[in-house]
């Protein structure tokens, strides 16, 4: 796994525990764009939106990584909840910050 996969992941975690979504939504470009394939949410574009939508329905489930497959700047990463269930984000990064994120859930 990369350390930049490791650490959004740790952020994400940790907003969990915390409540706190702005050390996660930070991780962020000013203008990134988060989407999700087959959920009725989304797309959310710039760090605002994003942050508002997770201070609105914050997730309540650790995730862990199952996979991470690197092309350049775009990681596509394999998770778990951990109260079951499976998706697939893919991250494109600028420098070390999330410039797009797409989420999909398995069925």
């Amino acid at each position: 796994m990369t350390d930049r996969v490791s650490q959004h992941i740790a952020a994400f975690n940790d907003s969990i525990d915390t409540g706190d979504w702005g050390r996660f939504t930070d991780r962020f470009t000013p203008d990134a764009t988060m989407s999700f394939v087959g959920v009725p949410a989304g797309p959310f574009r710039g760090r605002a939106a994003i942050a508002a939508a997770y201070l609105a329905q914050p997730p309540t489930d650790w995730m862990s990584v199952a996979n991470v497959l690197s092309s350049g700047d775009v990681d596509t990463v394999a998770f778990r909840w951990k109260s079951g269930g499976t998706g697939t984000m893919t991250l494109t990064w600028d420098g070390d910050l999330v410039a797009d994120l797409v989420v999909a859930f398995d069925d």
